[in-house]
């Protein structure tokens, strides 16, 4: 408790040293963000925290949960933002957002995408590197049937392994009913990493020893922005089909790809009304998709902790983000990063 309290004082003395707050009646409890585990998730959470503690002065600190876990918390206001939220995928955000529970500000990160990806090389060798191509034809999910053997399990060798997403995000759910709906779950090992980083972890190892691997992967993040890589075509999106894909207890799924992506800043109704120029704020956040992907690409070579990369982002690249905020808060937030 002693150490807790040194540290509750440290942290108010510093925030009273680096900006007077704008907003009125800020409350003493931090606004709660929901601790993503994936890197643009964590990077994008540091940089909205940092601009709203010194450019707004309001307090905030992170808590720990799956996807899911955590968009039941926001609708319960037991958190108030996720930083990244790809909004309308979930039966738990859809639920929250028809009840006006939760709400998604903005368009952070316009052409964000997802899919299932195989190295380039899988499909059309490297003829620098001494590789022939090992399935010439996969162009689709559906090929995939001919090349369960390409992409062969180690620990079950009558089966293909596919690469999940780790259990508790939504695209884990999504992904699991996809295989269903291809009629792959008989041919491929349903294999879910244990976290963001180890599915990154294993496929970039893959690729270093120029081994074929068949795995699902989103962007923005460092990976896609590192390799060359083919995203396997599927059907065009239908919005029924995806219903059945979002839905773990429906047991005839349809093929589809997935939902087109928008990502938002996830808040909490009482959060949204609450603070109306965070809101203002959260609403301009356009974080532009090359830039953020090489600034991610930077961040996991370095093996910089996002919050240090954030304040590298907004040293580094003013014209984006003050952009975002009032003149007043864009000033607090410059002299805070000079003082560090």
């Amino acid at each position: 408790m002693t150490n807790l309290k040194k540290w509750l004082g440290g942290s108010l003395l510093a925030c009273a040293l680096f900006t007077q707050p704008v907003l009125a009646d800020t409350p003493a409890t931090p606004v709660h963000f929901g601790d993503i585990t994936w890197e643009s998730g964590s990077l994008i959470t540091e940089v909205l925290r940092l601009i709203t503690e010194k450019g707004y002065g309001v307090a905030t600190d992170t808590l720990p949960g799956s996807t899911v876990s955590l968009e039941t918390a926001l609708s319960k206001n037991d958190i108030q933002v996720i930083g990244e939220e790809w909004a309308g995928r979930s039966p738990v955000w859809i639920k929250a957002e028809a009840e006006g529970k939760v709400f998604g500000l903005g368009d952070i990160v316009k052409n964000a995408s997802e899919g299932w990806w195989v190295p380039e090389y899988v499909i059309k060798g490297d003829a620098a590197k001494g590789i022939e191509p090992l399935a010439p034809d996969l162009k689709t999910v559906d090929d995939l049937k001919r090349y369960k053997d390409v992409f062969r399990d180690q620990e079950d060798p009558t089966r293909g392994r596919f690469l999940n997403s780790p259990t508790g995000w939504t695209s884990e759910i999504v992904n699991s009913q996809k295989l269903k709906a291809y009629g792959l779950d008989k041919d491929f090992v349903n294999f879910r990493t244990g976290s963001g980083a180890a599915l990154d972890a294993e496929v970039s190892s893959s690729i270093r020893r120029a081994k074929p691997v068949l795995f699902y992967y989103w962007s923005p993040t460092p990976l896609i922005g590192r390799y060359k890589l083919i995203k396997l075509e599927e059907p065009a999106f239908d919005a029924e089909a995806w219903k059945t894909l979002a839905d773990v207890n429906n047991p005839n799924p349809k093929g589809t790809r997935s939902l087109p992506a928008k990502l938002a800043i996830g808040v909490s109704a009482p959060f949204k009304a609450q603070y109306p120029q965070l809101v203002e704020f959260y609403e301009k956040v356009d974080f532009p998709i090359d830039l953020l992907n090489t600034t991610l690409a930077q961040m996991s070579e370095k093996r910089t902790e996002p919050r240090k990369a954030a304040e590298a982002f907004l040293r580094d690249q003013p014209q984006i983000w003050q952009a975002w905020v009032t003149h007043d808060a864009a000033q607090k937030v410059d002299a805070a990063l000079k003082s560090n």
